[in-house]
């Protein structure tokens, strides 16, 4: 395999929902109670999956008990075939990383819950550094993490919009598009399952 290290986004990548703010998060506030301002939960996410916020102060602030947090995550499901991939990866010598939008505390447990961490080299978590794709910035602190260049690489997420910073840092990218949704045209190489993303990665 050319490729020396895989990065994968989190959320439509590893786990089977793409935009879990919306799918996940805004019907469990609304089922338990919390507040019904859709823009504010997302600029509360979003101060949150910065680093700015602990998890247990946005539940505060979105109205839910902090104890029922791991109620949430228990709605996280893994994409099919991902294990597989991984261990298909490995079995070939590569190095797998994961580059995600979250709150660094929800991305632990998650990945805890589900085995993850003897899978994967490293996790760039946003509430942990700080930074959020699509800024450039973030994905050049990946590369100070990686310690190779960016074309020994290739990025899988399931948004276009952080391919294009990807592609401008010269990064590979793919995108995983599991559900077939109409992105329009994105021009980029595209997979809907970890079938294809292994064949395209060892062709």
């Amino acid at each position: 395999m050319k490729t020396k290290v895989v990065i994968l986004d989190a959320m439509g990548v590893i786990y089977s929902v793409g935009d879990d703010v919306t799918d996940l998060l805004f019907p469990f506030i609304a089922q338990k109670g919390g507040i019904s301002d859709i823009d504010k939960i997302n600029s509360l996410y979003n101060v949150a999956s910065l680093g700015n916020m602990t998890s247990i102060e946005f539940w505060q602030a979105v109205g839910i008990d902090p104890n029922l947090e791991d109620e949430y995550l228990k709605r996280h499901k893994l994409t099919n075939g991902l294990i597989e991939f991984l261990e298909a990866i490995h079995l070939r010598g590569g190095e797998v990383w994961c580059l995600s939008n979250d709150l660094s505390e929800w991305a632990k447990k998650l990945r805890d819950r589900f085995k993850l961490a003897r899978y994967f080299r490293g996790f760039v978590i946003s509430g942990a550094v700080g930074l959020r794709k699509p800024d450039p910035t973030i994905f050049r602190f990946l590369l100070s993490q990686l310690g190779v260049n960016a074309d020994d690489t290739v990025f899988v997420d399931d948004n276009p919009k952080n391919l294009d910073s990807a592609t401008e840092m010269g990064f590979r990218t793919i995108l995983f598009n599991a559900g077939g949704k109409n992105l329009g045209h994105s021009g980029y190489e595209t997979v809907k399952n970890f079938s294809e993303l292994l064949h395209l990665l060892i062709e």
